[in-house]
């Protein structure tokens, strides 16, 4: 076998060109298929962070919320409640969140609202919220002011110190009726955010909603120490809360992200198998031409007494060798860029721009690092130099001895 190994080894290096261009086409091949992969799943783990920042990877309701978002749905937040969340293993956070569709007017401007009322210390630390502050400041513990999304405050004609009335449906039917002054505007990137998002302090929405119920919560947001075990920690808190409360995954909440990212990598996957099938008889050009070159060699092999088997196995191990050299010298070639394009994103614009800033994104496609992406292209791309050197294995187990000579 070591002599096998040599001969192989020696057969690469006799011909060096022949060698090399074989490499570089190998090579290429798992630069583009690293590049093209790297970039679109970067793009995705960008939508699922942007997505998760916001809603969590879990999220809490009371029973039957989910199908029939009514404030008369929200759950009360006990003592006994939070202790049964903070005993089930991988939460890292848990974020009250109390929500609320209403109406929002100052002077003669009225327009619908979205309120959400949290803590204002544990939203900044979740979702940065106090970064997008545009004009004023932010919410302060226990604070009675409110943060108004910048379209929304300029169609309302309101600004910093103003007062805004805040009308709509309470907790068990009572009306949700106050007025609130207005602290800081915000700036989102998502239009629709950006036109009717009002903040305010947990404690103040929930004495506006519900005086006479306190602790009343639309949600929790649930963050975990690692995402990899979501559906296990799922699994876990539901039996914890039992029946009374109903746990969704980010994945229900965040479906229409879900099948937008679900239908681009089809479409990305299909690409890649026509650059694999590209690549594949890029590989195979330069092996058949490896081969006819080589044709009065093998018979001059054969003909001294070596078998065609070992001969084949000869052909197998050049074959790998170059291919793993042509997979490790493309990982090595996408590796730099990759790794500049995950910290200096591609801006982007147009339909692409669009989109992600729908989804409260910046408007870049950063490079994704992870392994198996890495691993992935290099097996597939080995693979398909493996299959490509079937050939001269059928060839060398068919030729002809003197017809080869003659050659």
């Amino acid at each position: 076998m070591d002599t096998i190994i040599k001969i192989a080894w020696r057969d690469l290096w006799r011909n060096k060109r022949r060698t090399f261009i074989t490499m570089g086409s190998i090579m290429m091949a798992v630069f583009l298929a690293m590049f093209m992969r790297s970039m679109q799943i970067g793009s995705y783990d960008n939508m699922i962070l942007a997505g998760v920042t916001e809603v969590g990877y879990l999220q809490v309701y009371d029973s039957g919320y989910w199908n029939n978002k009514s404030i008369n749905k929200s759950l009360v937040y006990t003592n006994a409640l939070k202790k049964k969340i903070n005993n089930v293993k991988n939460i890292s956070r848990i974020i009250p969140r109390l929500e609320l569709f209403a109406l929002g007017s100052f002077g003669n401007q009225t327009k619908g609202i979205f309120l959400i009322g949290t803590d204002p210390e544990i939203e900044d630390q979740q979702t940065h919220l106090s970064r997008k502050i545009v004009k004023g400041r932010y919410l302060k513990k226990n604070d009675s002011g409110i943060l108004l999304a910048e379209k929304l405050a300029k169609f309302l004609k309101a600004d910093v110190n103003d007062t805004i009335v805040i009308l709509g449906q309470g907790y068990q039917g009572i009306t949700a009726a106050g007025k609130y002054k207005v602290v800081g505007i915000l700036k989102f990137l998502a239009k629709d955010r950006n036109n009717k998002m009002i903040y305010m302090g947990l404690s103040n929405a929930q004495n506006m909603i519900s005086p006479y119920v306190p602790d009343v919560l639309s949600s929790l947001s649930i963050m975990l120490d690692k995402p990899n075990r979501m559906k296990k920690t799922r699994a876990e808190l539901q039996k914890a809360l039992g029946n009374d409360y109903e746990v969704i995954t980010w994945r229900t909440i965040l479906s229409e992200m879900v099948q937008t990212i679900q239908g681009d990598n089809a479409g990305g996957i299909i690409m890649l198998l026509i650059l694999y099938i590209v690549v594949g008889f890029g590989i195979f050009g330069t092996v058949l031409m490896m081969t006819l070159e080589r044709k009065k060699e093998f018979a001059v092999m054969v003909s001294v007494g070596m078998r065609r088997s070992k001969l084949s196995l000869v052909m197998l191990i050049e074959t790998f060798v170059i291919g793993l050299m042509g997979v490790l010298s493309g990982i090595a070639l996408s590796l730099p860029l990759l790794v500049y394009l995950h910290y200096n994103p591609i801006g982007v614009s147009g339909e692409i721009a669009d989109m992600m800033i729908q989804y409260n994104m910046v408007p870049a496609m950063p490079a994704s690092l992870k392994s198996y992406i890495f691993i992935n292209q290099g097996i597939t791309v080995l693979i398909l130099a493996l299959i490509a050197s079937l050939y001269p294995v059928i060839i060398i187990n068919r030729f002809k001895i003197l017809r080869a000579l003659r050659g």
